[in-house]
């Protein structure tokens, strides 16, 4: 049968349907996830067309699966870290939704101490176990909407679970049926998605969701969950692993519309951020992150990463505010304790800072030689520098005036009288066998020696 699109507006093919595959044997895809091997990528070569929605978003799952990963956060951190998130996504909810837990009492006391804020975004999420006594919980909370595991691969229904596709099929439907009994709208958690028979298990399966959905009148969030990281962001690589027909088959088969599509990705092969931007430009509305890129074993999608591309592929940040990124940087590691890798893009301590010599004088002549944007005016980040014995002439010239604010008629330059006994007493610490990096305060100690504090007082 041949019916017009309403997505392209196209004569297309609509007879076929996908029908649960119910197999006697996992189908673990051992030529591509050999175990002693590193996972395959494979091509089929099939492309599907981006399909960019009207808008976008990032969801946020610092406090349920960042903190799964680190030291639970206390409530005040938690109200804090809400607070530097709702500034970061600014009035627009650019950062719309955050997920927490409601299992402990410290759980709910954190989130009703959120909610008493009175902040429009980020929205108030949860994640619960499948049970009526947590969707009540929920409700009670007055939260519109919760998390619920609903794991796709056969590694986890038939390993995990001890279960057939259909008998995890009925028992993920009962778990649905019981949410919008309680009138609270379901985000299903696909787990481990790039691991599962896509067109045998998880098409039929959102298909009865959507079905069910229709009928019970609420919606249905589907979150895209790549738990192991084994996404792929390439033109023409093939199911399970390819992010763009992942997306495109859950909106073209099963009718899920951008709205309610989420992707949600691990780190553990590096395409974290890559994959997240792949999933919004096929098709899914929402990313899902968490803070610095917190979480499960290499992380999740850092949120401060997904900002940035935001504001690059929509040429706006859109009311946020990226100041809040190094805010929310000095929080974690001064209040909560939490040490920053200092080479992290965008919050580490090393991420615009220069140790060479030749990148220096370049930043002395034109920051923007050397350094990715105005991260003073965006980040709050001055460029800096860091004194080795390979920083020279020109990055001791370059600290001089950064450290001190010098304006352009009171800094030093690299042949300055001061800049060259700097040189020779850093050459003279290297030379008697110093390994590390010269600090501030050791600098500003001997500017203050050779200049009889005139330098410190101006």
């Amino acid at each position: 049968m041949l019916e017009i699109s309403n997505k392209t507006n196209l004569l297309e093919e609509n007879d076929y349907r996908y029908s649960l595959q119910d197999v006697k044997d996992p189908n673990l895809y051992r030529d591509i996830y050999n175990y002693e091997q590193i996972p395959k990528i494979a091509f089929n070569h099939r492309r599907v067309p981006m399909n960019m929605p009207e808008e976008i978003w990032i969801s946020d799952t610092s406090f349920r699966d960042g903190q799964q990963s680190v030291n639970p956060y206390t409530p005040d951190q938690i109200v804090d870290l809400f607070k530097l998130m709702s500034k970061l996504g600014g009035p627009y909810g650019v950062i719309r939704q955050t997920e927490f837990f409601i299992y402990s009492q410290k759980d709910r006391e954190a989130l009703q101490r959120c909610q008493e804020l009175g902040l429009q975004f980020p929205e108030i999420t949860t994640w619960i176990r499948a049970s009526k006594e947590d969707f009540k919980l929920v409700k009670d909370l007055g939260i519109r909407e919760t998390g619920i595991l609903v794991s796709c691969s056969d590694y986890h229904i038939f390993k995990k679970m001890g279960l057939t596709r259909k008998q995890a099929m009925d028992k993920y439907l009962a778990t649905i049926a019981d949410a919008f009994e309680a009138d609270i709208m379901p985000r299903c958690h696909l787990e481990d998605i790039t691991r599962a028979d896509f067109y045998g298990f998880v098409v039929p399966f959102v298909n009865e969701l959507m079905k069910m959905s229709r009928d019970a009148r609420i919606p249905v969030r589907i979150r895209a969950c790549d738990t192991m990281g084994y996404g792929v962001p390439y033109t023409g690589v093939a199911l399970p692993r390819s992010v763009p027909g992942i997306i495109y088959g859950l909106m073209h088969y099963s009718g899920v519309e951008s709205e309610y599509l989420e992707w949600h990705g691990h780190n553990d092969f590096y395409k974290a951020v890559t994959n997240a931007s792949t999933a919004w430009l096929y098709g899914a509305a929402a990313v899902n992150c968490s803070l610095l890129g917190i979480g499960e074993r290499t992380g999740n999608i850092p949120l401060e990463a997904m900002v940035m591309e935001y504001a690059s592929l929509r040429g706006s940040l859109d009311g946020m505010d990226p100041t809040a990124i190094t805010e929310i940087a000095k929080y974690f590691e001064n209040e909560i304790g939490y040490k920053i890798p200092p080479m992290t893009p965008f919050v580490g301590k090393y991420f615009n800072m220069t140790r060479a010599g030749i990148h220096a004088d370049g930043l002395m002549k034109d920051e923007e030689i050397y350094n990715i944007f105005d991260t003073k005016k965006i980040l709050n980040r001055p460029v800096s520098v860091m004194i080795t014995n390979t920083s020279g002439l020109a990055g001791i010239a370059y600290w001089i005036n950064e450290n001190y604010q010098l304006n352009a008629n009171e800094g030093v330059g690299k042949h300055d009288e001061l800049v060259i006994r700097l040189k020779e007493w850093i050459d003279g610490l290297y030379l008697d066998g110093r390994t590390t990096a010269v600090s501030n305060q050791e600098l500003e100690l001997k500017i203050e020696e050779l200049t009889n504090g005139r330098l410190c007082r101006l």
